[in-house]
């Protein structure tokens, strides 16, 4: 007997972050691949406390099977919480989801048929991507700038209306894997963009929350909440571990996306639900996060001064203001892919930019994330890292000039495609 694979999985693949994070595990290799949050910040002694309150005073409850909406009082703290960041809800818009994740696979399911159009940011959240891809849709990305994509490519994406994207992806706040933040001006003008092309937005918010100098504009949602659905998650500013995600959507969406949820997995854990919704209740984000924040941007500075004195003139990067990720652009004729196994012999992991492209990738970018390092392995990493890149190009130094042209001959150089322009402020190191 032979299995019948269904015609989407063909064109799944297997996560590049993923299968690079196996070879980061090998002993003496340093790993800026993963965007994995510190475990020195998890809040190991708060967790055994709700863990012992909840088996004390609620066992059976939380042991037993949940509302596929997700427990009553999380719901309601998640809505009081984004309440205060300017994002009015009604705690019955809120389903509770196994990770963010699981967020953007029930919105795939919900909203994409196969050759349907989903816009999205060139580079977008490599997760997204695959989650969507599933579904087979056509792409549609969205050229932009430091501040965020144009709002002329989403009226762009949307000027047929027969191929109009069933919605925008978008990651306002840190966005993975740039970094860039999103400022208010951009923000309204892209959400006017959408609503004047009948755009629907799915916004992705896991970092809002780890700024390091100032708090973001309110969300995306906030300025149309009819029309946009927001995810949150726990797992960035508490713990991975328990897959503690939601989503905020408008009323018409959630019938369907509560039944999704059923039929995906009933409901999420009911006791690490019951655990978080102790912790937070007991008001220990307000005192974990500030922490988390101070560890990151000292960790982030410590990168930022690295990357100035290890990288050759011609790299290009920004100085992240939250989140977890340096975005950068190697000079001209470098590619990250090709160079990633001297990376690995050399002792450090890093993710190469290709995959968080829809169409027409940049060779030439890849993402370092710092929050898992502490300053002298981040000094160490990024030495290991120039060192290649200043060898890399003296080779490719050597094959311009074994290929200098002789006379009579016309050098000619077409300029990068669009999606390959950094979307970064050049550093000189």
């Amino acid at each position: 007997m032979e299995w019948t694979l269904a015609r989407r999985c063909a064109a799944m693949n297997a996560s590049a972050i993923r299968e690079i994070l196996k070879l980061a595990e090998q002993p003496g290799v340093l790993s800026m691949a993963g965007g994995l949050p510190s475990p020195h910040g998890f809040p190991v002694e708060a967790l055994r406390e709700a863990s012992a309150k909840v088996l004390r005073d609620t066992p059976r409850e939380a042991l037993q099977y949940a509302a596929s909406e997700g427990h009553g009082p999380l719901r309601e703290w998640i809505a009081a919480h984004l309440a205060l960041r300017g994002l009015r809800a009604d705690p019955a818009q809120v389903l509770v989801t196994s990770g963010s994740q699981q967020g953007l696979d029930l919105l795939g399911k919900l909203l994409l048929d196969a050759g349907s159009a989903v816009a999205v940011e060139s580079p977008s959240y490599l997760g997204a991507l695959q989650c969507f891809g599933v579904f087979e849709p056509g792409w549609a990305p969205l050229e932009g700038d430091e501040d965020g994509p144009h709002p002329d490519a989403l009226r762009e994406a949307a000027r047929d209306r027969a191929a109009r994207p069933r919605f925008a992806y978008l990651l306002p706040n840190f966005h993975n894997p740039t970094g860039r933040l999103m400022g208010d001006a951009r923000r309204d003008a892209l959400t006017d963009a959408a609503r004047s092309a009948g755009v629907p937005l799915v916004e992705d918010d896991p970092y809002g929350e780890l700024w390091y100098d100032a708090p973001p504009p309110a969300p995306l949602a906030a300025r149309r909440p009819e029309a946009t659905v927001y995810l949150g998650s726990f797992s960035k500013v508490l713990v991975p571990g328990l897959r503690l995600g939601y989503l905020v959507a408008p009323p018409a969406l959630m019938p369907k996306l509560l039944q999704l949820k059923q039929a995906a997995d009933l409901h999420t854990g009911g006791y690490a639900q019951r655990v978080v919704a102790e912790l937070v209740r007991d008001g220990l984000l307000e005192r974990h996060v500030p922490t988390l924040r101070a560890r990151y941007a000292a960790q982030r500075d410590a990168m930022a001064a690295a990357l100035r004195a290890a990288l050759p003139p011609g790299c290009a990067w920004r100085a992240p203001q939250g989140g977890m990720f340096f975005w950068l652009r190697l000079p001209e004729g470098l590619d990250a892919t090709a160079l990633l196994p001297r990376a690995l012999q050399a002792g450090l992991a890093y993710v190469p930019g290709a995959p968080f492209y829809a169409a027409r990738p940049d060779a030439r970018t890849l993402r370092l994330s710092f929050v898992t390092l502490d300053a002298a392995q981040i000094a160490s990493g990024v030495a290991t890292l120039g060192r290649l890149l200043h060898a890399a190009l003296a080779e490719r130094d050597g094959r311009l000039a074994a290929e200098e042209p002789v006379a009579g001959d016309v050098a000619t150089s077409a300029p990068a495609p669009a999606a390959s322009r950094p979307m970064i402020r050049e550093e000189a190191p």
